[in-house]
């Protein structure tokens, strides 16, 4: 591989958004070989704005998905990894929603924008435009981070009005936090704490998240093998399988092959921007 830099700054929102945002994370990785990034499944909504030219990302990885160009795109809960075309050059900054963010800032629920990828400008309007200038413009990655906070306050502000928030059930939200708690562990023991029938309880949490939970449990899951897989210093498969709580390296290699569309082999041989973390 020839010589790269990678930089990673992660900041955390204001405190009152702390409920709807996860977390900032600005990127600016340069010099690595052109190639497709998995951009793996996960707990949060993502929407990602491009400081420099237009980001081409496809819904899926090798499936025939089209690959359609942003300047910036929110992404609500997926099941697969979306396929992320570059260069070798990529800038710019990721933002991570919670399920009841995606109703404080965009105003509708989450489950509207499971495994799709939307120009962010089509759900914040005007806003989401004012955004993109603001983090272009800014030099400094905490006058950027400070732009995400003001602007993002203000579209939650804004849906204030209609309380957007109230509308999700507060059992769902807490089911949310409990199966995180849990790596996606004791799907039947959250149902019946929060004394839920497990059908009722699907119902109500893929209404809200766009997942069935028995789904989101698993997508947590292999979250976990994935953070392990990427780290540089990464354990073996088997390993790997264990301590994110799979019965053995075979299922893992099951999950990674349906969330990745590669085998766990295929797709470290293929990640060119491992490491980069």
């Amino acid at each position: 591989m020839e010589d790269h830099t990678a930089t990673r700054i992660y900041a955390r929102p204001a405190p009152a958004l702390r409920r709807y945002v996860g977390s900032y994370v600005g990127f600016d990785l340069r010099g690595f070989p052109a190639g497709v990034h998995c951009g793996p499944p996960g707990r949060m909504l993502t929407a990602v704005i491009s400081l420099s030219g237009p980001f081409e990302v496809a819904a899926g990885i090798d499936d025939g998905s089209p690959v359609t160009q942003f300047g910036s795109v929110a992404g609500g809960l997926m099941r697969r990894s979306v396929a992320i075309h570059h260069d070798g050059r990529q800038e710019g900054v990721q933002v991570s929603l919670t399920p009841l963010g995606a109703r404080a800032v965009y105003g509708m629920p989450a489950a509207d924008l499971a495994h799709r990828l939307v120009p962010l400008d089509e759900l914040l309007g005007a806003l989401g435009v004012e955004l993109v200038d603001r983090l272009r413009a800014a030099t400094t990655w905490a006058a950027r981070f400070a732009a995400l906070d003001e602007l993002l306050l203000r579209a939650v502000g804004r849906g204030a009005g209609g309380d957007p928030v109230s509308r999700m059930r507060p059992e769902v939200a807490e089911a949310w936090r409990r199966l995180l708690a849990a790596r996606g562990r004791q799907v039947g023991r959250v149902a019946t704490e929060l004394g839920w029938s497990r059908r009722y309880f699907t119902e109500r949490f893929r209404g809200e998240v766009g997942l069935s939970p028995k789904t989101f449990a698993r997508v947590l899951r292999f979250e976990h093998a994935h953070e392990l897989a990427t780290m540089h210093d990464p354990l073996p498969w088997a390993d790997v399988a264990a301590v994110s709580g799979y019965a053995d390296q075979a299922h893992l290699a099951r999950d990674w092959s349906e969330f990745t569309g590669r085998s766990p082999t295929a797709w470290r041989r293929g990640e060119v921007l491992l490491g980069t973390g």
